[in-house]
């Protein structure tokens, strides 16, 4: 189905960051977005406000009319959603076009010059800071994001006069392969997700892959040092990049008194004096990313040092939820190793001589049952790590693999213990930490706001 043929749109599974994104960007176009999500959220609250019509009821009957006519409605649903859920079974049995939500990225990279970063890691925070970079440019952009960013409090921007769209392109599932971008980062390719590739050959295969879609004329920006082979059409450049060395990186590094600046050396222009606005180590290597794609895509020097000037984060990406004389709380998004290895690394060179504390909700059996070791190893960087049991998401338990593998192989001399996702308040109450970090892509992040308020009053 066509964009322009689409009066109707209906989410089965409305509240995932992504799909909110997309429901945004038809409700800005002034068409009937309505769609079912399992319990409400603040995020599909605020989509209700916008003017979505949601329902937490599998229900036919629910399905606005305008959503039942299958010449007009395009309907788009997320791989979490079982196969026998009511409605899709519905709209299977009566002809109407189903589409994931990369299905119809892929649509819109067709009509746009799609800017996708894809990556193991770092995409959500690269993709971010390129589409802020270039929103307060002269050039302006589209986004689809995969975290709400601090500077716009939403994971989706819209430009009526650009023609540019920046994609976080998701492996999970190989949705990135119906993308066809017109330039691309991959920040990484540190295997995950072999409950659906199974091989880590099969993993780096994908990437390989998803090379072949980038559009002749435009550009891959690959990470210096990745195991994966490259593999593009004629007439796309290949350039690469890191924090130390490639076409492009960084140079003349300063780190003081809690602020970052450094050069960015580029084959384009070199740019001094970067300041980054959110002062995180890791930023360094996504910035030097995400200025390298808005240069060369016309991004002049001054408006490169404005955008990461005024970079404000994404939720939950190494995202400071208190800092005071004596406490420090974080909450961050890291659910891989080497993620979690990024984050105690930049915690330690922030924060050399305080003691920092871990709690950590595991997130998918399959994953901790494949990186138990590699959970283990990266948080033994830290003082302490507090394990809660494993966010289950789309998967059943499996027999033999709970937080008890990682807790474990945690090194000799890392303080440790296991608790209830539901004992966290009670231990903060107890407890007086110095610094700590709630870690994970599961539901631990919805006590924060509670821990803030209870370490502020200590």
């Amino acid at each position: 189905m066509e964009i322009k043929d689409i009066k109707a749109i209906y989410f089965v599974g409305a509240g995932g960051i992504g799909m909110s994104a997309l429901a945004r960007y038809f409700l800005h176009k002034g068409i009937c977005v309505a769609g079912y999500d399992k319990v409400p959220t603040p995020l599909t609250q605020q989509l209700e406000k916008e003017g979505m019509h949601i329902h937490y009821e599998e229900s036919v009957e629910a399905i606005p009319a305008p959503c039942k006519d299958s010449e007009t409605c395009l309907v788009v649903y997320t791989p979490a959603i079982p196969k026998n859920h009511q409605e899709l079974v519905f709209f299977r049995n009566n002809g109407f076009t189903i589409e994931k939500r990369a299905q119809v990225l892929g649509t819109l990279t067709r009509t746009h010059k799609g800017l996708c970063v894809a990556g193991t890691h770092g995409k959500t925070t690269t993709s971010t800071m390129c589409a802020h970079i270039l929103h307060q440019s002269h050039l302006d952009c589209n986004a689809f994001l995969g975290g709400i960013s601090k500077n716009y409090g939403t994971n989706y921007i819209l430009s009526n006069q650009s023609d540019l769209i920046v994609i976080e392109a998701d492996e999970f599932d190989r949705s990135f392969h119906w993308l066809r971008p017109w330039m691309s980062v991959i920040t990484s390719t540190d295997p995950d997700h072999l409950d659906i590739y199974g091989t880590k050959e099969a993993y780096l295969e994908s990437f390989r892959h998803y090379t072949t879609l980038i559009q002749p004329g435009g550009a891959l920006i690959l990470h210096k040092g990745l195991e994966m082979r490259a593999d593009v059409q004629p007439g796309v450049q290949t350039y690469e990049y890191s924090l130390h060395e490639g076409d492009f990186h960084a140079d003349n590094i300063r780190i003081e008194n809690g602020e970052i600046t450094f050069d960015f050396i580029s084959p384009i222009e070199i740019v001094r004096n970067i300041e980054l606005g959110q002062p995180v180590p890791i930023n360094i290597e996504n910035g030097v990313a995400a200025m390298a794609m808005a240069q060369l895509n016309g991004c002049t020097a001054d408006e490169l040092r404005e955008g990461m000037k005024t970079y404000g984060g994404v939720d939950r990406r190494f995202d400071f939820r208190l800092k005071d004389s004596r406490h420090v709380l974080l909450s961050d998004y890291a659910h891989h190793p080497k993620e979690i290895y990024q984050s105690a690394k930049s915690l330690r060179e922030l924060y050399a001589n305080r003691k920092i504390t871990a709690i950590f909700q595991p997130h998918l059996y399959t994953r901790t049952r494949d990186f138990y070791l590699e959970f283990a190893e990266a948080l033994s960087q830290l003082d302490e790590v507090i394990l809660c049991d494993i966010y289950p998401a789309r998967e059943q338990p499996i027999e033999g693999v709970s937080s008890q593998l990682i807790y474990d192989h945690l090194k000799p001399g890392v303080e440790k213990s296991m608790i209830h996702k539901e004992e966290v308040i009670a231990l903060a109450k107890q407890r007086d930490f110095d610094v700590l970090v709630i870690l994970g892509a599961g539901d631990l992040d919805n006590y924060v706001p509670q821990l803030a308020e209870i370490l502020s009053n200590k």
